[in-house]
């Protein structure tokens, strides 16, 4: 939690120092204008990733598979858009790196291993209730095969 108020607290001000410095280096109007066509841009690209991801994910649902890596991706994208439409160049930056398909790799397994960890220590150490560690990107279909395990030692005696 702290770490996300450092960021609401740090981000604004080296987007505010980033605008004045390309600002002074290349004038005011180009800057906004700048700013307003990586905004345009990034919408564009947005809707586009948008629509793919739910295509994908109805036909994983009509397919009757859980679209667990589609439903992440669609936060991501949520979240690269709402930083496209922010004002400034860092967001801009972190943003696209959500449009784009290669970088998104990079933010789902983060994504996956962040939640993965809030799993892993919200279970006891020794737990008979395991939890999965791996993410549907490491199989190369994306498929999981679910399944039951028992301990052998709470059989009937």
């Amino acid at each position: 939690m702290r770490f996300l108020f450092l960021l609401l607290i740090i981000i604004p001000i080296i987007e505010m120092w980033l605008l004045i410095v390309v600002g002074q280096s290349i004038g005011a109007i180009p800057t906004i204008l700048l700013v307003m066509l990586t905004a345009i841009i990034g919408l564009h690209g947005l809707r586009r990733q948008g629509l793919s991801t739910l295509n994908r994910l109805q036909t994983k649902l009509s397919d009757h598979q859980l679209p667990a890596k589609e439903i992440v991706e669609g936060i991501i994208l949520a979240v690269g858009g709402a930083l496209l439409l922010s004002p400034g160049f860092v967001t801009d930056t972190i943003g696209f790196s959500c449009l784009i398909p290669l970088t998104r790799r990079f933010w789902l397994m983060a994504a996956f291993t962040w939640f993965q960890s809030r799993l892993m220590s919200s279970t006891s150490a020794g737990s008979v209730n395991a939890v999965h560690t791996q993410s549907p990107l490491d199989s190369p279909t994306g498929e999981i095969i679910e399944g039951e395990c028992s301990d052998a030692s709470e059989k009937v005696k």
